[in-house]
């Protein structure tokens, strides 16, 4: 894993946090944020927005990578990655959301999320093995 210290990761998870507060969860009422960290120190957040059909609903951690990638490109390295809700329970990304870091966040980039007993941090490689992408040039 990327060396990123305590605090970062608290910084992270608190930007996540706030992210949260953000989210249009008028449905579900399972408000998520999502705070990515890239290698020059920058953050980007994100929120979930639902709608009433729910197959259009789009999660937080998407959002923070479609706005970071719209705002900086897709050329920086994300080294770290938080997702943070407000109901208090535990929640990984989803299976989509992981298909979709996979072609931005490096393999060794640190994800920490809200456990069952606590927040849980491990490389993204971890919580997605064997992930489905082509390589490109220039892939971080």
């Amino acid at each position: 894993m990327p060396a990123i210290d305590s605090v970062a990761l608290d910084r992270l998870r608190q930007a996540a946090q706030e992210a949260a507060g953000n989210a249009y969860a008028p449905y579900s009422r399972f408000c998520v944020g999502a705070a990515l960290l890239f290698d020059d120190g920058q953050v980007v957040t994100g929120c979930n927005v639902e709608n009433m059909s729910y197959g259009l609903t789009s999660c937080a951690e998407r959002n923070a990578l479609f706005r970071a990638i719209s705002e900086r490109g897709a050329g920086r390295r994300i080294v770290a990655f938080a997702v943070a809700n407000r109901n208090g329970a535990a929640s990984p990304p989803c299976g989509a959301c992981r298909q979709v870091m996979s072609e931005f966040v490096a393999s060794d980039a640190v994800v920490t999320f809200p456990g069952e007993h606590g927040p849980e941090t491990m490389p993204f490689a971890e919580i997605f093995p064997r992930s489905f992408h082509f390589e490109k040039p220039g892939r971080p």
